[in-house]
């Protein structure tokens, strides 16, 4: 899955694709570099963003995603809390709602991915942006963030979205502390007994804090890929994979599995 913001503010590339043009033009590249999956957002999630009205939500998202329904040879993902950004978009050839407030932010959500009947991804955030890294706090983070999901899984059956809609993401760098972080990438599995997981560790900022711990390095979030891919390898088990910079990931990928295929077959 190929991130595609088109804000002027997210962490790793705010403003660098906000026009439309570059927006598609960013996303085409994404598609030749082997890009399965493109993923589009109109409001920044990063720690500290400030939520944008759903009309600037719309007016940034959809001539990207009208655009790409019919140019891009992937499926398109939009990532957004609001069911109406969401709504707008799968009416206009989306495929995936991908929901960082796992279907809380609006009353509604629940019966709108029902009626949508798309695929969906229920993240785990503990708090909102504006607020999640002030002293996050979990007795025992694992088992905490599974039980929301299963629960939220459990909210969006309920409400008519099939079992086999659903893909779960716990949320890495919501509202959650290195030593959080770590221990949901060295037990990914246990989301997998849930629903399909969708990883997005790509540039995120435990990368820079385990440099800083390290070395006293604080790289910029272009220039993370090497930790970004030592997390995707090392947590294994995903199903889809989010992430800014695709062609070296899917390379990444292909020589970890072309080893662990021979290791397998000994």
């Amino acid at each position: 899955m190929g991130v595609v913001n088109v804000t002027p503010d997210s962490f790793s590339d705010g403003g660098s694709f906000l026009s439309s043009k570059k927006a598609v033009d960013q996303a085409l590249r994404l598609v030749d570099e082997g890009a399965d999956i493109l993923d589009i957002g109109g409001e920044s999630t990063r720690p500290g963003a400030s939520p944008v009205p759903p009309s600037q939500e719309l007016d940034r998202v959809m001539p990207v995603i009208e655009a790409l329904a019919q140019r891009a040879d992937a499926a398109l993902s939009i990532d957004t809390r609001k069911p109406d950004v969401a709504r707008a978009a799968i009416n206009a050839g989306a495929a995936i709602w991908n929901d960082v407030s796992a279907l809380t932010f609006d009353g509604t959500s629940p019966a709108v991915a029902a009626e949508l009947q798309c695929e969906l991804v229920l993240m785990h955030a503990q708090g909102d942006p504006k607020t999640m890294q002030i002293k996050p706090h979990y007795d025992d983070v694992v088992a905490e963030v599974a039980a929301f999901l299963r629960e939220r899984a459990n909210a969006a059956q309920a409400a008519g979205v099939s079992k086999n809609r659903i893909m779960v993401d716990p949320g890495i760098g919501f509202g959650k502390t290195l030593p959080h972080n770590l221990a949901l990438l060295a037990h990914l599995d246990a989301f997998t007994e849930i629903a399909p997981v969708l990883l997005g560790v790509s540039r995120k900022s435990f990368i820079a804090a385990i440099d800083r711990e390290e070395n006293g390095a604080n790289p910029a979030p272009d220039q993370r890929l090497g930790g970004s891919l030592a997390a995707i390898l090392a947590s294994r088990c995903a199903a889809v994979l989010r992430v800014h910079d695709v062609a070296a990931t899917r390379q990444a990928v292909a020589v970890f599995e072309a080893i662990e295929t021979v290791r397998r077959s000994r």
